[in-house]
């Protein structure tokens, strides 16, 4: 059996990876924002809130609830969205673990000679 490539990568990697993809676009970031704006789950069409269609929107919340960054449960015919708080903090450690191996040394140049 042949492994996909990014199974040649630790765990760690491929999670950041996923999550990486998952925010490079930004519909998506802006669901994030706007959930987070709200402070509440959002019950209807967050469609109204962005220039996308429906079904885009619709579509970009899947991937938002696949990686487990927002939560959706049905209530009577409306569906209601919300962050997932401790994915949240989960992801703030995750960037924030990532970014600290970018440590620019005080005397750092990087000039062609």
């Amino acid at each position: 059996m042949v492994a996909s490539k990014t199974e040649l990568f630790n765990e760690v990697l491929q999670e950041q990876a996923n999550l990486f993809k998952v925010l490079a676009h930004p519909a998506r970031l802006q669901i994030l924002h706007f959930l987070a704006e709200t402070k509440t789950c959002i019950s209807g069409d967050i469609s109204e809130e962005l220039p996308l269609s429906r079904t885009t929107v619709n579509q970009h919340l899947k991937e938002l609830k696949a990686c487990g960054l927002i939560k959706g449960h049905v209530e009577g015919v409306k569906m209601n969205y919300c962050l997932d708080y401790t994915k949240i903090e989960e992801m703030k450690k995750l960037l924030g673990n990532f970014l600290d191996d970018f440590q620019t040394p005080g005397n750092f140049s990087c000039q062609s000679k």
